[in-house]
C-alpha cells in the first residue's frame, strides 16, 4: 500500500512538474502576452526595440533593421517591406518599430532604384530576407524558418511576386498593391491583401479584389478594404486599422499564433472596414 501510494504521489508531481512544459510546446513560436484590442491598436507592443542601419547591398538598396532588444524569448520571426514606386523605406518606417515592439525583427528597405517595378521589388525583398538571416548583426535573434514579406503599392505588387517566388515564406501583406498581373494563382501563401475604398492610383477593382479572389492556391488569405481610405493609407505614419490587421495576420501565420485569430475569425466588421472578405476559419 505503502508503494502504491509513492508511485501516485511521483506521478501526480510529474504532472505537474510536466504540463506547464507541454502546453509552452504546443507553440514554440508564441511572443508576447495575451493580444487585446487595445494592444493590437498601440502604436508600440511590450518589447524595447533597438534599430541598426543597413548599407547598400547588391541584392537590394539597404534599410533599418529593427528587432526586439532582448534575447529572453529566443529566436523571433522576421519580416521585409517594401515601399512603393519612387518612394524609398522612410515611407513605410512607421510600421517597423511597430511590428519589431510586438515580437519580429523587422527591415524596412531601400530598392535598388526607385524606379523599380514590382517584380523587381519582390526580388529585393527576397535578399534582404536572405541579408537578415544569413549576413545581418542580429542573424542569431532570428528563425529562418519563419519569414514574412509586406509592402506599399508597387512594394505590395512585389510582396505579391516574392510569395509567388518563395511558397516557403509563412505570410505576406501586400498593402493597396499595384500590379500589372492580376492572376496569382500559384501563390501558395498565406496572404492578406489591404485594399482602400478611394484608393486612384491601384483601385481595388482592378488591383486587389481581382489579386485576392485569383489566389486559388493559397492556403489562407483575406482581403480588408478599409473605408474612405487612399493609397497613401501604408505609408508615413500610417493607419490604425491597416496596422492591426496586418499585426494579427502576420502573428497568426509566422508566429502561428491562434490567440490572434479572434481579430480575424469571425470577419471583422465596424467603421473603419469597407469589406472583408477571408478563408474563414483558419486550418
Amino acid at each position: 500500500m505503502r508503494v502504491s501510494l509513492l508511485v501516485a504521489s511521483l506521478a501526480a508531481a510529474a504532472s505537474v512538474l510536466v504540463a506547464p512544459t507541454q502546453a509552452l510546446a504546443a507553440n514554440p513560436y508564441e511572443r508576447g502576452p495575451a493580444p487585446t484590442n487595445s494592444s493590437i491598436e498601440a502604436s508600440r507592443g511590450t518589447y524595447a526595440v533597438s534599430q541598426t542601419t543597413v548599407a547598400r547591398q547588391s541584392g537590394f538598396g539597404g534599410g533599418t533593421i529593427y528587432y526586439p532588444t532582448s534575447t529572453a524569448d529566443g529566436t523571433f520571426g522576421a519580416v521585409a517591406i517594401s515601399p512603393g514606386f519612387t518612394a524609398t523605406q522612410s515611407s513605410v518606417a512607421w510600421l517597423g518599430p511597430r511590428l519589431a515592439s510586438q515580437g519580429f525583427v523587422v527591415i524596412t528597405i531601400n530598392t535598388l532604384s526607385t524606379w523599380d517595378q514590382p517584380d523587381s521589388r519582390g526580388t529585393q525583398l527576397l535578399a534582404a530576407l536572405d541579408y537578415l538571416t544569413n549576413t545581418s548583426t542580429v542573424r542569431t535573434r532570428i528563425d529562418a524558418t519563419r519569414l514574412g514579406v509586406m509592402g506599399h503599392s508597387m512594394g505590395g505588387g512585389g510582396s505579391l511576386a516574392a510569395a509567388r517566388t518563395r511558397p516557403a515564406l509563412q505570410a505576406a501583406v501586400p498593402m493597396t498593391p499595384w500590379h500589372g498581373t492580376k492572376s496569382w494563382s500559384t501563390v501558395r501563401v498565406p496572404t492578406m491583401i489591404i485594399g482602400a475604398e478611394n484608393d486612384t492610383v491601384a483601385p481595388v477593382s482592378s488591383h486587389s479584389e481581382p489579386f485576392y479572389t485569383s489566389m486559388s492556391s493559397a492556403p489562407e488569405k483575406a482581403y480588408l478594404e478599409v473605408n474612405n481610405a487612399t493609397h497613401s493609407a501604408p505609408t508615413e505614419g500610417g493607419n490604425v486599422t491597416v496596422a492591426k490587421y496586418a499585426l494579427s495576420w502576420l502573428k497568426r501565420f509566422i508566429d502561428n499564433d491562434t490567440r490572434y485569430d479572434q481579430f480575424l475569425c469571425p470577419a471583422p466588421s465596424g467603421s473603419t472596414i469597407q469589406e472583408y472578405r477571408a478563408t474563414c476559419p483558419h486550418a
